[in-house]
């Protein structure tokens, strides 16, 4: 096998809007900081993301010491961080109920004339407890607005072997990683259980199955015909399309492209 390194650091500031690729990136309690801290739901409070709006591809969020600056076909807003004693609003996100810090009207309004559609925006707090499934990890682990774990991990070599079969190649960006790994073989991730990347440790805890998200062209919010079933032809296991692995990191640490990857078990 050849030296294992990491290629690649995403977050994704609002769920389901674009990504940002890093340099470095510090990990904390929730995972890659930053990483999903922000959300929108709809009047229910359930969240949205781009099973429902595919649109939020094209929903640039950075953030900003003092909040976030949203960007959308030329236009921009930003969104001041929630101040002590903003309004809470209860959120499900697949099934977790917590309570999340409302942005306000401004932000609401902004967002839902550009994409067409009744929404909040909301912030999970440092002091938000959404536990990770206490099937894949110890009492007390928190998620961020993730579907379900604090990292995701992809190795290249996947991908890679994903374009391979396709007609047209398709960017890291359709599978939404935090971490991305080269020098392996496609899908060695599936038999990996424990790495050190750098100084963090992460634990692979759980294949990650995959909806219809990888099919949405993520530069455009159109949906690609082939991608979905073409990975259903080679990596369907039990009724679910795997491709990933869910982490689990053991504290926090920084993290840096080009550091060393270490399989432990």
């Amino acid at each position: 096998m050849a030296a294992l390194r990491l290629a690649a650091i995403y977050r994704y500031p609002l769920k389901s809007a674009a990504g940002l690729s890093c340099a470095q990136a510090t990990v904390d309690h929730f995972g890659v900081a930053g990483d999903r801290r922000w959300l929108l739901v709809d009047p229910a409070g359930d969240f949205l993301s781009q099973r429902r709006l595919p649109a939020l591809a094209l929903l640039q969020a950075e953030e900003r010491d003092d909040g976030l600056v949203l960007a959308f076909g030329g236009a921009q807003l930003a969104v001041p961080g929630p101040a002590a004693g903003a309004p809470a609003r209860a959120v499900t996100v697949w099934g977790d109920r917590v309570m999340a810090l409302d942005a306000g009207e401004a932000a609401a309004d902004w967002l839902g004339e550009r994409l067409g559609t009744a929404c909040r925006l909301v912030y999970m707090p440092d002091d938000c407890r959404r536990p990770v499934d206490p099937a894949y990890a110890p009492a007390g682990r928190r998620v961020n607005f993730a579907d379900g774990f604090p990292l995701l991990l992809l190795t290249q070599a996947s991908l890679d072997g994903l374009n391979a079969r396709l007609p047209t190649p398709v960017p890291m960006d359709r599978f939404r990683p935090n971490l991305v790994i080269d020098g392996a073989a496609p899908h060695a991730e599936d038999g990996w259980r424990r790495l050190r990347i750098g100084a963090v440790t992460v634990d692979l805890v759980k294949p990650c199955s995959r909806c219809a998200i990888p099919s949405i062209d993520q530069a455009t919010a159109a949906r690609d015909p082939h991608i979905n079933r073409v990975l259903a032809g080679y990596r369907r296991r039990d009724g679910a399309v795997l491709f990933g692995q869910n982490g689990l990191h053991d504290g926090p640490g920084t993290l840096a492209v080009g550091d060393p990857v270490t399989v432990l078990a």
